[in-house]
């Protein structure tokens, strides 16, 4: 039987609307309109690999899309805009790997990237597209690295860092896993590079004040606290025996000072090689070499094995004269603090396991109460013999001196009495101290944005003018990073030597580029103005759209971009150039999609490639091994990345839109499931069928104006209200289930009213707009809905009139009656004993009892 002519077509409809879109400029956004409610939706932009998008992508850009679109409905003034994160190290590496120049690949994985986002209907505004390698934009990012450099918070440093000569660069310490890149998993060595650094930390205090404030994840706030890590105590000065040197260390804990029984110092800390004797040199020489080849998260790593080595020196412990030994460990960082601590293994956990290690003494200072080490499962009486340890707080004791006594004190009583004793001393003073530090800006690389800053002759580092901008990255033909460090621009000898176009003085240019981080600290400013050369942003526009409202990303990015670009925001309007000290007034992560995986017996993952199904079992197509199914992350290595080209060719950006938002709550991780898209697949063709004749292409004849059911009403209007409220709140996983009941509901009615059919096709927009927009076309509207307003939901009709009551009799079901909704028990039973199914099952019995439950059933108990 051949096919119907007018069958749904996603692929010529969603042709036909993103068109008209096109065309039409459906949804530009209009600067300082202040006749509607302004919303500014922000994604976070891509970084258009070569790889493309796989299904996980568009998630996140699905679900603004759908508030974008439904909050125009509302009458909003919506910005939503797309752009390219596009300079930086993968592209980079793939054109060195090629011979490609990476300005040709990005351009290519652009062009690329745009047309996937656009096949799914995305509602940006694509006249405000920005690209970080465009030099109209990178100027701008060039010219707030002036501001920051002129208020005092960029200076150059020779800085230990974590060097991959592989990669010819620096890496940041969340890019180092166990001593090798993450990109390329290459060796990586710690070793003192020119940097540019910027000064972040002087916002410490603003940074962590503003996140209570935030609409965040709470995760992501806790994240960001923890990475900026304010901490308070002492610094104390410690006397080496026998010498003159003062090793000043720093604690949260001053009060557990009684218990200090070794010290340790961090590998680099200037006083290791002086203090070493001469017959633990080797051993700790070797030490040091081996700890320079880790980042600072590996070395902080609070589950790895401890180790150390002693110097052969002693300290001496300022409130009991005793010397205590000094080791060097990699625990301990430089960056942190003062680059040493003391140790009290007998109520800090990493010093009890060092010292337990090491055999080294542990001195109990503080009894425990019982009843917190009966809950925390520790013995008291292990605690106070040194053999376990305690880190809450206690009653302090072995705790004094002839000058100062702790003992009986708690543990901020404690702390304020050894801080002053400490500061009377003049051994001491109270501290407070930042686990956050400066931001390394610059890297040894060609791909990024040069520095407006040059290397004057006379020794002096020069800030180019404003008219200056932008300083261009010059082409080159070798772009390849060097293994001594030597950034390539280094190379480009013309490009390099600069002349001061006013006095005449001459310099070099500066050679290290920006980090990619630099161009995604900003872009959401110039979303707001993007064709402006003569500022980065208008103030009336910046004043009219920011902050964003709605920011939608991965939780990937919480303690690195997400604090970065707060940083920039914050410096940038304490100088008054935006209005807001936070640049995004919520914040959402859409959860991971997980791809289809493979484990054998060992628990070893196979790729997909090498599977093949029998029976509904999985095997490996070699060994013939029985295989596990599981969902794991998509990955190309495991061959299980789905391609989403492949999904809308087939079904439609539509079916992959409300699927991909169908699968659950938003935030929460979710496996890929090809059948579910065939699924939703035949729900959308369920919709097209109940609004059109597929013989002939007009509308169903069951579509009339014949006027609804109280049910039908009802139906309607429970519809309206709750995905409304879902997509309010972004549960579109619950708003689609409603729609879906409400398609079942209509589809079996023998007249649909077409009115009802109009209000449906509208809250069916914002999730499946092309859909939508043809239905609402052909029910006879010439207009785009996209602006059409949303519908209301009528309270009264929400109410059911009438229900079904089930009737048992001696607790077995025998019949189903109507019953006013509002009918209560003693009218329930009169209706039951009325109906003519129950007359006759109790004909010639005796009623012994009948119980009604309003709204639900009627029991009668018979003889």
């Amino acid at each position: 039987m051949p096919e119907p002519a007018h069958i749904y077509n996603p692929a010529a409809i969603e042709a036909k609307w993103q068109r008209f879109w096109k065309q039409n400029k459906t949804f530009k956004a209009i600067d300082c309109d202040y006749t509607r409610p302004k919303l500014y939706v922000l994604d976070m932009f891509p970084y258009p690999s070569g790889a493309g998008l796989h299904v996980g992508h568009p998630e996140g850009y699905t679900a603004s899309d759908i508030w974008c679109r439904y909050k125009r409905m509302l009458g909003y003034n919506v910005l939503h805009a797309m752009g390219w994160d596009a300079f930086g190290l993968p592209a980079e590496q793939y054109a060195v790997k090629t011979g490609t120049h990476p300005a040709v690949t990005t351009a290519k994985n652009i062009s690329i990237f745009k047309k996937q986002l656009e096949a799914f209907g995305f509602s940006f505004d694509w006249d405000r597209e920005i690209n970080t390698t465009d030099p109209k934009y990178y100027k701008w990012t060039q010219w707030i690295f002036s501001q920051l450099y002129k208020k005092g918070l960029a200076y150059e440093s020779y800085e230990p860092v974590n060097w991959c000569p592989e990669l010819g660069t620096v890496l940041a310490n969340e890019e180092v896993i166990n001593g090798r890149s993450e990109v390329g998993n290459y060796p990586v060595i710690r070793k003192p590079v020119r940097q540019w650094v910027l000064k972040i930390t002087a916002y410490a205090e603003e940074l962590l004040a503003g996140i209570d404030d935030l609409d965040w994840p709470e995760g992501t706030k806790e994240m960001q606290r923890n990475w900026i890590g304010k901490s308070t105590g002492a610094e104390v000065d410690f006397q080496v025996q026998g010498g003159t040197d003062t090793i000043r260390v720093y604690t949260t804990r001053p009060d557990t000072l009684f218990g200090a029984t070794y010290m340790v110092l961090a590998p680099e800390h200037p006083l290791v090689a002086k203090l070493t004797t001469p017959d633990r040199r080797a051993a700790v020489q070797a030490y040091i070499d081996e700890a320079s080849s880790k980042s600072d998260l590996d070395r902080t790593e609070l589950n790895k094995d401890k180790t150390g080595e002693f110097i052969g020196a002693y300290a001496i412990n300022p409130v009991n004269q005793q010397p205590i030994p000094i080791w060097i460990s990699d625990y301990v960082l430089i960056s942190y603090g003062t680059g040493a601590i003391m140790a009290v293994p007998a109520h800090d956990t990493r010093d009890f396991e060092f010292a337990t290690k090491f055999n080294l003494p542990v001195i109990c200072i503080m009894r425990p109460d019982p009843k917190a080490c009966a809950a925390a499962g520790v013995d008291p009486e292990e605690v106070m013999a040194g053999k376990a340890c305690w880190v809450e707080d206690g009653e302090m004791m072995n705790s004094s001196n002839d000058e100062v006594s702790l003992n009986g004190l708690h543990m901020t009583e404690a702390k304020q009495r050894i801080t002053e004793w400490l500061h009377a001393k003049g051994i001491g003073e109270p501290t407070v101290n930042f686990k956050l530090r400066d931001w390394l800006f610059s890297r040894q690389r060609y791909w990024g944005e040069p520095f407006p800053l040059v290397h004057m002759e006379d020794g002096t580092v020069k800030l180019v003018s404003e008219e200056e901008l932008p300083v261009i990255l010059p082409e080159m033909e070798n772009y390849k990073p060097t293994e001594d460090g030597e950034p390539p621009l280094a190379r480009a000898t013309e490009w390099l030597d600069y002349t001061d176009p006013v006095t005449g003085a001459k310099g070099k240019r500066e050679t290290n580029t920006m980090p990619q981080w630099a161009g995604s600290c900003w872009y959401y400013l110039r979303y707001i103005d993007p064709h402006n050369d003569e500022v980065g942003w208008d103030p009336e526009k910046e004043k009219y759209w920011m902050p964003v409202d709605l920011y939608i990303g991965g939780a990937e990015h919480a303690v690195l971009h997400l604090l970065y670009s707060r940083f920039w925001h914050k410096v940038l309007y304490d100088l008054g150039y935006v209005t807001h000290p936070e640049p995004w007034k919520r914040l959402i992560h859409q959860g991971m999609i997980l791809g289809i995986s493979y484990k054998d017996q060992r628990g070893v993952l196979v790729p997909n490639d090498q599977v093949v199904e029998k029976d509904k079992k999985f095997f490996h197509k070699e060994t013939g091994e029985e295989l596990t199914m599981l969902p794991a992350k998509m990955s190309k290595s495991l061959k299980n990345v789905v391609n989403p080209d492949d999904i809308i060719k087939k079904y439609g950006a539509d079916s992959f839109r409300l699927y991909e938002m169908f699968m659950g709550p938003l935030e929460e991780v979710k496996p890929w499931n090809t059948e579910g898209v065939e699924g939703v697949y035949r729900f959308l063709n369920k919709v097209w069928r109940m609004i059109i004749d597929v013989d002939t292409g007009a509308l169903a004849s069951e579509v009339s104006d014949a006027p609804m059911s109280r049910e039908a009403e009802r139906i309607l209007h429970q519809t309206i209200k709750k995905v409304s409220e879902d997509i309010e709140s972004l549960d579109y996983n619950t708003a689609i289930s409603q729609l879906m009941i409400f398609v079942n509901e209509f589809s079996r009615m023998p007249q649909r009213n077409k009115t009802a059919l109009e209000t449906f096709v509208l809250l069916l927009s914002p999730l499946a707009p092309h859909i939508a927009e043809e239905l609402w076309q052909r029910l006879g509207h010439p207009d785009t809905l996209a602006y059409h307003p949303w519908p209301k939901f009528d309270p009264a009709k929400l109410t059911v009139d009438e229900v079904e009551i089930l009737v048992q009799i001696n607790g077995k079901p025998r019949a189903r009656i109507k019953a006013p909704a509002s009918a209560d028990a003693d009218a329930l039973c009169a209706l039951a004993l009325a109906d003519e199914t129950v007359q006759a099952q109790t004909a010639g019995k005796t009623i012994v009892k009948s119980i009604g439950v309003p709204g639900r059933l009627v029991n009668l108990v018979v003889k």
